[in-house]
């Protein structure tokens, strides 16, 4: 009876992740196009390319469950990707735009993170090893995606921090962006 309930969580989490990555196939183009940087914009393109192997690779698990690929609506990241719209809509320039979407991605990496991490256990206990397998590949190349940004952001915060009007450096006067 304990492993149904687990059962049943895990394929609820999976549903949860299906609708995750799905919200992210319609959001990762738009924060590609705000991307001011090519190296950023290429990033989130080719994550894009990923992100729809992981929906389906989370179709795939709930299949082989006998579980119907659907949604169940992710209010998290529904939240993170609504920060990341609200960031898009500020009026931030060039590199300091690309800042705020590099901490925008890189909260949606981590919580895939930890809702890949979470299924993949559940995976394991449950002795489903071929869903352990896809799990954990996806679990990977989330934390990839993840070094990635953080290369990127060494560069690009700097940049932005370079791009500051003097004057708000020279003053210490704090800019929208700096406030943030």
């Amino acid at each position: 009876m304990q492993n149904s309930s687990l059962k049943e969580l895990y394929v609820e989490e999976l549903r949860d992740i299906y609708d995750a990555e799905n919200q992210l196939v319609k959001a990762l183009p738009e924060m590609a196009k705000a991307a001011t940087s090519e190296e950023l914009r290429s990033g989130f393109e080719e994550h894009l390319k990923q992100t729809k192997e992981h929906v389906r690779r989370v179709e795939q698990v709930l299949n082989e469950l006998g579980e119907k690929a659907k949604g169940k609506k992710c209010k998290g990241m529904q939240g993170l990707i609504a920060e990341g719209k609200e960031i898009m809509e500020e009026d931030f320039e060039d590199e300091v735009m690309d800042a705020a979407l590099i901490s925008a991605a890189q909260r949606v990496e981590h919580y895939e993170i930890a809702a890949y991490g979470t299924v993949r256990t559940y995976a394991e206990i449950l002795g489903e090893q071929n869903a352990v397998s896809l799990l954990e590949k996806t679990l990977e190349e989330e934390k990839e995606t993840d070094e990635k940004l953080t290369e990127l952001a060494e560069n690009i915060n700097v940049e932005a921090a370079e791009a500051e009007p003097e004057q708000e450096r020279s003053t210490g006067q704090k800019s929208k962006a700096a406030r943030m």
